[in-house]
């Protein structure tokens, strides 16, 4: 049975961009109940023992399984996300080598952002902004509600969450506030160029 991950830092380390108010109810409510619910409905069959990537390729586009994928996809992407994010008291730049393929693929890093903000804004309803790499190159994708990525033959190496519970009680209905103070404050880059293999 799975287990909510725990944070890479304190329900403090992100503010003021991301309240120790939006943690509690984002990690502590919302990724906690989709970890629960994933351990209720599969239960007593054999995706108990399987792999949380397993499920969701197993669960994929099966009608009689979408509430094990919505699930199972949710706390892939969550735990993918926290680890996107970066204490505001740890100062990180971009790693060269990370940054050269950012460069060789976008133009510039401002590219690259301006690209990722776009997706991150242009998903209509609930989803995901990605920067994701498919085979040597890097891209920008988007999925919609609990669809993840990987599913699409490509690496994550960036997740956002722009659904409503990740940024209202801090932004209210002001996705674009939300998803700049996370590029501009908040992105791990290490995460990014570990995920890259870099």
């Amino acid at each position: 049975m799975f287990k909510l991950r725990t944070l890479p830092y304190d329900l403090e380390a992100l503010e003021p961009y991301m309240s120790a108010k939006t943690l509690e109810f984002h990690y502590g409510k919302h990724h906690q109940a989709y970890v629960d619910n994933l351990n209720k409905l599969i239960e007593g069959t054999e995706m108990a023992e399987m792999a949380l990537e397993d499920i969701i390729r197993l669960s994929n586009k099966q009608e009689d399984k979408q509430s094990i994928f919505n699930n199972a996809a949710q706390v892939y992407n969550h735990d993918i996300f926290w680890n996107c994010l970066r204490p505001t008291s740890a100062k990180m730049e971009v790693p060269s080598a990370l940054l050269e393929m950012i460069n060789r693929d976008f133009g510039s890093l401002e590219n690259m952002l301006s690209e990722f903000k776009v997706a991150a804004m242009s998903q209509f309803g609930s989803g995901w902004a990605w920067l994701v790499k498919e085979g040597d190159k890097l891209k920008i994708m988007k999925t919609a509600n609990a669809d993840t990525a990987f599913l699409y033959g490509v690496t994550p190496l960036l997740a956002l969450d722009v659904w409503e519970h990740s940024y209202y009680l801090d932004y209210q209905n002001r996705r674009a506030d939300f998803v700049s103070a996370i590029f501009d404050n908040l992105l791990n880059w290490d995460f990014a160029a570990k995920n890259a293999g870099l």
